[in-house]
């Protein structure tokens, strides 16, 4: 793929982002190594296109990612076909270095339910190739959608080795990654750790580069350390991600203005800033995501024909908090508190709302941590409740149960990740009746990597399902989960990887649920 610097010089002049953002391209000079290091990637598809992205990265680790602080003019071509014959859109795009490098791109005019490639070039390079699918025209009838689930990827604690074999599966539509992209500690923190007592230790695979992080450079590098990994960039080449986030893309567990360590609201808010324009800069989504003083939009609606409606849901920027715990008692809100703590905020709840109808086959509600009642066990040190989840916002959970019957839905599906184990199970109408009727369907999907390799049930998890009656699963594996969704029957695949602290591991389904259209609950299939 060749551009013509007449061409470039031509196209410059009146290119922009953004309307009223000026800057002089770097044109056809090179820029001293191999630009696309951190691949590509699209997402959020609509019936005429989606985004595709890259980010320009020549060093990925150095500062600034290697390259010169200049906008540099970047090529990208959308075709019918891998060898790109049949182009059917092109233009050039701007990267600059005030959004880190990077290239979203909002491709239209494609064809519904089309499955298309996607490059980019750059200063005589051209980049890696990846394929995607356009969603079903709006409202038409769509029969089958295949979907994955994934997140949860700490770098240190083990390899991405899951991702290729989410890779590999057949028919991918989208891929939902419901955050935890990146992990914020410092090098070592995250390490597998062996042996026990006196002789505990911790063996790294790999390892963080630098400390924590808190700046826009500091989440900018840790982003690329992420992105080089091949296995994560062959699963952004094979489908459409619908980007979340959850707590470690800026700090663990994390809620609106405060972080668990009583950093003044004032300053953790600058961090959160920071954070949230590097996840922008690094994930394929649309400029309604762009950051603003205000944050970063992330809940949003993507459908696809008749068949499906995800609602891409934010728990972290809205939420009240921290919940007491049990540890944090000196800085949190008592689940009871009369200020109503909410997991959502009003704002996306009315949003929800709205958007949450029966006129289509199924309501995925894609979000990131568990909604389910379910208790720990005794050992788990912060109680048999987690209050970083929907049950340390009981309101919220009483809201969503409420909403859901209101409108008499029986086809709503919650996509969750963050505890790193599989779960399957419904959210009850009543949570006090864990075994009595349910409002909804949830699969928790474990991580790709974050645990090590895990097993799938721990010797002190051995009382756990019995006291938790409505979740069908409960796998501490590492993996991810496909849904093979129909018009009338939604279908869960469960795989797990055998290992991933060292190369190799091979996956394998190890349950396979299935879900009735209007009839929320669980059956082995």
């Amino acid at each position: 793929m060749t551009i013509e610097r007449r061409t470039l010089i031509k196209a410059a002049g009146g290119l922009a982002v953004f309307s009223g953002l000026g800057g002089t391209p770097v044109l056809a000079q090179s820029l001293g190594g191999y630009p696309f290091t951190l691949g590509v990637a699209s997402g959020d598809p609509a019936p005429d296109g989606f985004v595709i992205w890259t980010r320009l990265a020549t060093r990925p680790l150095e500062h600034g990612g290697g390259m010169p602080m200049h906008t540099v003019l970047v090529g990208w071509e959308v075709a019918e076909d891998e060898r790109f014959v049949r182009i059917v859109a092109s233009g050039r795009e701007l990267a600059r270095p005030e959004l880190g490098h990077s290239v979203h791109v909002e491709v239209g005019g494609l064809k519904p339910a089309g499955r298309y490639w996607y490059r980019f070039s750059a200063a005589g390079e051209t980049s890696m190739i990846g394929t995607v699918r356009s969603a079903p025209a709006a409202g038409a009838r769509a029969d089958r959608l295949r979907i994955g689930v994934a997140g949860c990827q700490h770098y240190e604690a083990g390899l991405y080795t899951a991702y290729r074999h989410l890779s590999q599966e057949p028919d991918l539509d989208a891929i939902f990654h419901y955050g935890d992209y990146i992990y914020e500690g410092p090098a070592g923190k995250g390490c597998p750790v062996s042996g026990t007592g006196p002789d505990k230790s911790r063996t790294c695979l790999r390892t963080h580069q630098g400390d924590e992080i808190y700046t826009l450079d500091d989440y900018r590098r840790r982003y690329a350390q992420y992105k080089t990994d091949p296995d994560l960039q062959a699963a952004h080449a094979a489908a459409a991600f619908l980007s979340s986030y959850d707590d470690h893309e800026v700090d663990n567990n994390w809620a609106g203005e405060h972080d668990q360590d009583g950093t003044p609201s004032a300053v953790f808010q600058l961090r959160r800033a920071a954070a949230m324009q590097a996840w922008y800069e690094n994930m394929p989504v649309r400029r309604a995501q762009f950051p603003t003083p205000a944050g970063v939009r992330m809940h949003r609606r993507i459908d696809y024909g008749d068949l499906l409606r995800v609602h891409v849901l934010d728990t972290r920027q809205y939420r009240s908090g921290p919940i007491c715990n049990g540890k944090n008692v000196d800085r949190c809100l008592p689940m009871d508190d009369v200020s109503c703590p909410t997991i959502l905020g009003s704002g996306q709840e009315a949003w929800l709302g709205d958007g949450l109808v029966n006129g289509m086959r199924w309501n995925l509600l894609a979000q990131q941590v568990m909604v389910m009642p379910f208790l720990y066990p005794e050992s788990r040190g912060l109680g048999r409740t987690n209050t970083d989840s929907w049950s340390g916002y009981l309101a919220s959970r009483e809201k969503l149960v409420a909403m859901i019957g209101e409108r008499k839905l029986g086809n709503v599906v919650i996509a969750t990740g963050d505890v790193h184990k599989h779960h399957a199970g419904v959210v009850p109408t009543r949570a006090e009746a864990l075994d009595g009727p349910a409002a909804a369907t949830e699969f928790v999907c474990s991580s790709i990597s974050s645990g090590g390799d895990g097993v799938a049930l721990e010797a002190d998890w051995k009382g756990v399902p019995a006291s938790n009656p409505h979740c069908g699963l409960i796998d501490g594996r590492r993996g991810y989960q496909l849904f093979d969704i129909g018009r009338d029957q939604w279908r869960t695949d469960v795989c797990v990887v055998d290992r991933v602290t060292s190369p190799g591991g091979k996956v394998s389904r190890v349950a396979r649920f299935a879900v009735e259209q209007n009839k929320p609950g669980l059956h082995r299939g």
